[in-house]
């Protein structure tokens, strides 16, 4: 009874951090001193230039993702390797 209760836990646990995750903030770029979109704030000074609208912070030729899609596909080919013991491994104990 106990092998038939580890996948529903293990998928108990993955569904509760992903419902975890889904009220996890986003980082959205916005100009705070504007205020947010549709809200009028009577404290506000800073000058807008009202032909180009508020200006975001200048990131350069943008930002280096290498490591992040070497980790990216570093975690992916551990987890494909570990769905695939695991398959395997549960095969040869009920063959």
């Amino acid at each position: 009874m106990a092998a038939a209760r580890r996948p529903l836990l293990t998928a108990t646990a993955a569904g509760t951090l992903l419902a975890a995750l889904w009220f996890v903030p986003s980082a959205n770029a916005t100009d705070e001193s504007a205020g947010a979109p549709g809200t009028q704030s009577p404290q506000v000074t800073a000058a807008v230039d009202t032909a180009t609208g508020p200006r975001l912070a200048d990131t350069g030729a943008g930002a280096d993702t290498t490591p992040y899609l070497i980790g990216g596909t570093a975690f992916l080919g551990i987890g494909a390797a570990f769905v695939t013991y695991s398959v395997r491994r549960a095969d040869a104990l009920y063959a």
